[in-house]
């Protein structure tokens, strides 16, 4: 993996709109971090957890939640990409998610991203949203493509 492109002003997230950012190292995504996602989410769909029917069922073996899928963005997006320099940095949210392919258990996964808009807030902050889309090895489609929403305080 190559080092993650350190952001240490506004102006420089500014400057950095349209670039893409390189890539997150591969995570594998086994059973149980898919049955600790479950239990912490209350998710237990046979789709996720049950081997046996899933065996039997559409992807013919167990996937990962897409929110699972999701909740990866706090440790792949800093292997990418990371603001240093700054007062307070916050998750805001996200405009936008969607789940394209499945992860069945097994896969690996890595995210890349790319800064799409930088904005001045009222209260004298940047909101940064960089869309980061998380690709499974050997697959033909993204497993999710977010907008994650940032703000930071210089």
């Amino acid at each position: 993996m190559a080092e993650p492109r350190i952001f240490t002003s506004a102006g420089e997230l500014r400057a950095g709109v349209g670039e893409q950012l390189g890539y997150s190292d591969w995570l594998e995504i086994d059973q149980k971090r898919i049955d600790l996602f479950a239990d912490a989410t209350g998710d237990h769909q046979w789709i996720h957890v049950d081997t046996e029917r899933a065996a039997q069922g559409p992807f013919k073996t167990t996937i990962a939640h897409g929110y699972l899928t999701l909740s990866l963005l706090p440790s792949l997006v800093p292997q990418i990409m990371r603001v240093e320099g700054m007062r307070m940095g916050l998750n805001y949210g996200t405009d936008k998610v969607r789940f394209p392919s499945p992860v069945p258990v097994g896969s690996r996964l890595r995210a890349t991203a790319a800064l799409t808009d930088v904005s001045d807030t009222k209260d004298g902050g940047v909101q940064v949203t960089a869309t980061v889309t998380v690709e499974r090895e050997g697959g033909d489609k993204p497993s999710c493509v977010a907008q994650s929403v940032s703000r930071y305080y210089f």
